[in-house]
């Protein structure tokens, strides 16, 4: 069958907001928990059923009977592994609460895989709450995860964590109505912008970019570096530069022309250029960060071999190329190109030439996956960035 591309009317990460997330770990901080790190222990191999948790349009559907997962029907008929898919994440911190009581008190959650966003996998690599992965049993994911993917500072060489989607930070802009290119992040600053910008008001969200913007290897970014951002951002707030700060309704700003530029997701601008050619994102020449959504399996899950089998499924160039035609986020799977490429399917095949499922060479260059914020950090940074956001 061919691919057929689809574009939801809701983007998926229009749910995602995730704006600081400290209420819990400060909590936690305050009862004097330690970080509770649960031993892998024996799990079960035999048992072929597995509960996996997910963001709400994140997976591919049936066009005429949406309930129906095309690819994970594949996976259930071919392993024999019945899976119970439930979209019910729709905010980081707010699933951290729901499942951090069962891993402190080292009792299962019920789950066997989740999706969550790195910054926060960071999280729960560092309590030890997330099982290291076999890769024995998944030779797909050894040989196709995207290089660029394949170590980030809170898990290097990805032993505990798979990125499930990715996707780029950067700058959407009306090309038409402004009326010039925006290449750099000092262009958000220029004069002809003025009231006119927004910015991501999630700190994990925003704060890499703008730290590009002044030159800093995110990847080894430090804490003068945040200070001197939330610096510079306060100063366009009080110069009446920025208009506001948003979750995902930047897309409706952007749309309505109320805003002419701001820090947006690609994904959500794929569907944007859907209805409005003029819109454009850009990776400016400072660069970009590149981020992921991954797949975990959480300490004491009973189903840890079969999660790993349905992770390793999705890394099939060909499963991940009908996911990414679904989704319209940058696919951690660049062999999955070819296969929308030769699609006798005119849409699908399209798919492969845009640089924001498939970044090329010259965009590749210029990504960079940010060292997270520091858990001693992250209380001070977001009083910060949330007194200036005005949270």
């Amino acid at each position: 069958m061919p691919l057929l591309p689809r574009t939801p009317s809701l983007s998926r990460r229009t749910l995602l907001r995730g704006l600081g997330g400290t209420a819990v770990l400060g909590a936690l901080a305050g009862c004097g928990v330690p970080a509770a790190y649960v031993a892998p222990g024996d799990r079960s191999a035999t048992e072929w059923r597995l509960t996996w948790a997910n963001w709400p349009l994140y997976i591919d559907t049936d066009d005429e009977h949406p309930s129906r997962r095309p690819t994970l029907e594949a996976f259930e008929k071919e392993s024999g592994v019945s899976v119970d898919y439930i979209e019910e994440i729709n905010d980081n911190d707010e699933f951290f609460g729901k499942i951090s009581p069962s891993l402190m008190n080292h009792q299962p959650t019920d789950r066997d895989l989740i999706v969550i966003s790195d910054w926060m996998c960071g999280r729960f690599v560092r309590l030890g709450w997330v099982q290291e992965m076999d890769r024995s049993r998944q030779p797909n994911v050894a040989k196709y995860l995207d290089p660029l993917l394949r170590s980030p500072a809170f898990d290097p060489g990805r032993k505990f964590t798979v990125p499930w989607q990715s996707g780029i930070t950067g700058i959407a802009y009306n090309r038409r109505r402004l009326g010039r290119e925006i290449r750099h992040v000092s262009d958000l600053w220029a004069a002809d912008l003025k009231g006119r910008v927004t910015l991501l008001s999630g700190m994990d969200e925003a704060f890499a970019l703008l730290m590009q913007g002044n030159g800093v290897d995110i990847t080894r970014w430090r804490t003068d570096d945040f200070h001197r951002i939330c610096d510079q951002v306060e100063k366009q707030v009080a110069h009446g530069q920025i208009r506001r700060f948003t979750g995902n309704d930047y897309i409706k700003d952007l749309s309505s022309g109320d805003v002419l530029a701001c820090q947006a997701y690609s994904g959500d601008v794929i569907q944007l250029q859907a209805d409005d050619p003029d819109i454009e994102f850009v990776v400016p020449e400072e660069g970009a960060e590149l981020w992921a959504e991954s797949l975990m399996i959480p300490g004491l899950a009973r189903h840890k071999a079969s999660a790993e089998r349905l992770i390793d499924h999705y890394y099939r160039p060909e499963v991940a190329a009908e996911l990414a035609a679904w989704v319209n986020y940058v696919c951690p799977v660049p062999a999955a190109q070819d296969v929308l490429a030769s699609s006798d399917d005119e849409e699908t095949a399209a798919l492969a030439e845009d640089p924001l499922i498939f970044p090329d060479a010259a965009m590749r260059e210029r990504l960079a996956i940010a060292r997270d914020i520091p858990a001693a950090d992250r209380t001070e940074f977001a009083k910060r960035w949330n007194g200036i956001v005005g949270v």
